[in-house]
């Protein structure tokens, strides 16, 4: 127990501060699959809300306000008749598609789970737009 007591905290391995900036953000509940449906095209809120099983509308909201302060996402009101509001990514939201791509794939291989939804698009091979 006494080697524990006279441990220098100081000298522990600290976590790297961006790790720990995008975990704010993106480990928020939400915020991740709202990002890679986003990757593919901009959405609407209401196809935003559908393509997000469980999601609620005030939760929805919140997420893509909090991503949209960081810089992430843009909201951008269609005047209508209907008035509608669609939301794209950023460049730098857009820029993190190389990383959920990749974190797609090694959820494939170390988060086996037999009920998950067929291969998104994150899955598949990078190629020109459909």
């Amino acid at each position: 127990m006494a080697a524990y007591e006279n441990h220098d905290s100081a000298a522990c391995k600290r976590v790297d501060d961006g790790i720990t900036r995008v975990f704010q953000l993106l480990g928020k509940r939400w915020s991740g699959p709202i990002v890679s449906v986003l990757v593919e095209q901009p959405a609407y809120f209401a196809d935003l809300r559908r393509a997000i099983p469980g999601i609620s509308e005030r939760m929805l909201s919140d997420r893509l306000a909090e991503l949209g302060a960081a810089g992430l996402v843009l909201r951008e009101v269609d005047e209508g008749p209907p008035l509608r509001v669609s939301y794209r990514l950023t460049e730098a939201g857009a820029a993190l598609e190389p990383a959920l791509r990749e974190l797609a794939g090694w959820a494939k291989v170390h988060l086996p789970d037999a009920a998950a939804c067929p291969a998104t698009s994150l899955e598949r091979p990078a190629g020109p737009p459909a």
